[in-house]
């Protein structure tokens, strides 16, 4: 990873400063495939402040100088909504157990250098440090093969999870609803899951 990023973790009220940019930062990477996602600033506001109020949450800043070029975030499951929650209940695993990797964003010109890499080591050593979770998981969504707005050179992230250490679980997967771009309206979408045990 080139000297000039540093990565630093943070939790609690000193987010605040940083809100602003990272709610635009998260607008403009999930604008992409597969997400699709027709963002806006206010409710990426309010979605963060999730994070900033939980005391056991983590964000994860990649910086360039002191320009955010990346972040990434995660929470236990507990402090996450029902419908995140209701999956792992219903397949026995409690989600005081789990520490959720909810999302990282990354700058399209800042990948490839092992920056990905290093938010999902951040925010492992923080679950760690907590010290009462027995699995890390994420979730992505699921998108059509044939979707019109899916890119030809596009290539999933599995194997880069998997070399993570990570493992698809198809039985755990939620939906969730958001505008997707050229939408007058919310849809929803299926979310799943991926563990791995700590």
């Amino acid at each position: 990873m080139p000297k000039n990023i540093q990565i630093q973790r943070c939790s609690g009220p000193s987010l605040q400063k940083h809100l602003a940019d990272l709610a635009q930062l998260r607008i403009e990477v999930f604008r992409d495939f597969p997400y699709l996602y027709d963002g806006d600033l206010a409710y990426e506001e309010s979605y963060l402040q999730t994070y900033i109020q939980c005391p056991a949450a983590v964000i994860v800043l990649a910086l360039d100088g002191d320009k955010i070029i990346g972040a990434s975030t995660g929470i236990p499951l507990e402090h996450e909504s029902e419908a995140f929650q209701r999956p792992f209940i219903e397949h026995n695993y409690s989600p005081k157990q789990v520490f959720y990797c909810a999302e990282s964003v990354l700058k399209k010109e800042y990948r490839g250098l092992g920056i990905g890499v290093r938010f999902f080591e951040e925010r492992e050593a923080h679950a760690r440090e907590l010290g009462k979770f027995d699995y890390y998981s994420f979730c992505c969504v699921q998108r059509d093969a044939d979707h019109p707005l899916r890119p030809t050179n596009y290539v999933p992230l599995d194997k880069f999870w998997n070399k993570r250490g990570y493992t698809k679980h198809p039985e755990l997967w939620t939906t969730y609803d958001w505008k997707d771009l050229g939408d007058s309206e919310q849809s929803s979408k299926k979310l799943v899951f991926w563990l791995k045990k700590v």
